[in-house]
């Protein structure tokens, strides 16, 4: 690769309704991050054919998958929806979980932000929590529905990447979720917790695959200045292309 790497990321999807019209949007601090660790943003629209979206991860290098304020579909999932659950629109449900699936079969480099940790430890073969409240009876506080600066502490697991991206001593990220991670899909490997059990970071286990899934948001306004190292760790692995890529774009063995 050349230049700089050009990143994909998903963007909200709110239907058409009543004199309104369909509209999709994206939080700018997703694509802030990746041009201040030196990477070139592509927003990905909620394509309805998978050729599209192949020849789209053809022209990317990696790919953030953020979510929302609403949730992933439960249903969708097998389990009982929660009365705390708020459903986001099917178009872009499905878009995610498409784009999630082809980034994991060609193994290109994924950072999973939120709900799209979530997604993605879903797609893999994992399950959620649908709330936490009801989940973890004295688990810390996740959410605040005031303020959105609410922190807490994350214990990292020794040798992980997470480790490796932040060092010894004590982190603190911004929060907002209230639906996590439950079974850990088979791929992944837990990187960091709260002291309360809640799984809040995890990373692949294949050497040839670079994914990373933060339940925290390293591109909101609340992150501390730390927090920029994780998009930096995912940046580096941009550099080199998937295996998976590699053959499907060539035609050939990687």
């Amino acid at each position: 690769m050349t230049g700089k790497p050009i990143i994909g990321v998903n963007c909200d999807f709110r239907p058409g309704r009543n004199e309104t019209v369909a509209l999709s949007w994206i939080n700018s601090g997703y694509y802030d991050t990746i041009s201040a660790g030196g990477g070139i943003p592509i927003i990905a629209p909620p394509y309805a054919e998978d050729n599209d979206l192949k020849q789209f991860l053809n022209m990317v290098d990696g790919v953030v998958i953020g979510g929302c304020k609403l949730d992933y579909d439960p249903k969708k999932m097998g389990i009982e929806t929660h009365p705390a659950t708020r459903v986001m629109p099917q178009r872009r449900e499905d878009f995610d979980r498409r784009l999630a699936k082809m980034a994991y079969d060609l193994k290109i480099p994924v950072l999973a932000i939120g709900g799209g940790m979530q997604l993605m430890n879903v797609v893999c073969g994992g399950t959620l929590h649908t709330d936490l409240v009801e989940a973890y009876p004295r688990a810390l506080q996740h959410r605040d529905s005031v303020e959105n600066t609410l922190r807490h502490v994350l214990d990292i697991v020794p040798g992980t990447r997470m480790d490796d991206i932040y060092g010894p001593g004590e982190i603190r990220v911004n929060s907002d979720h209230h639906m996590a991670v439950d079974q850990l899909a088979p791929p992944f490997k837990v990187g960091a917790t709260t002291p309360d059990g809640v799984i809040e970071a995890y990373e692949t286990m294949d050497d040839d695959w670079y994914c990373l899934g933060v339940q925290f948001h390293p591109e909101n306004e609340s992150a501390s200045a730390l927090d920029m190292q994780v998009i930096d760790s995912f940046m580096e692995s941009c550099k080199e292309p998937a295996p998976e890529l590699l053959s499907f774009v060539t035609g050939r063995a990687a």
